[in-house]
């Protein structure tokens, strides 16, 4: 599986942003996956930002980005999304896009060592 992650760039405090994880390759279509968004700030370990289950939709947020983040995906397109809303300072970071084979319960979703498939970066920096 090839991932490409976009739509990052900057934006002011209380702006929004919308990422998009282009996935491609025959085992994204074949079988159910996980694929989620994770970020990494200078200075701070990776964590999981929001993170979705094609089998069963089952979706994890972060409580840093809940009410304010939404992770969508478009079956057509191969594409998952991830809507940032009323963005912060603290939402700076360097985000990743990931997809795993395996289909995971959601207390591991939001683990980025489940993940098997990694995207480039794409930098989300809130500033005024």
């Amino acid at each position: 599986v090839q991932l490409q992650a976009s739509g990052g760039g900057l934006v002011q405090p209380g702006g929004s942003l919308r990422l998009s994880c282009a996935a491609s390759g025959s085992t994204v279509e074949r079988y159910p996956y996980a694929i989620g968004w994770f970020r990494q700030a200078p200075g701070k370990e990776r964590e999981g930002v929001s993170c979705l289950s094609t089998r069963d939709s089952t979706t994890y947020y972060a409580d840093s980005v809940k009410g304010r983040f939404t992770i969508s995906r478009d079956n057509a397109k191969n594409t998952v999304y991830l809507q940032m809303n009323s963005l912060k300072d603290e939402d700076t970071a360097v985000y990743y896009c990931a997809a795993d084979p395996r289909s995971w319960a959601l207390s591991a979703l939001s683990a980025s060592e489940h993940y098997t498939f990694w995207g480039q970066g794409t930098l989300v920096t809130v500033s005024s």
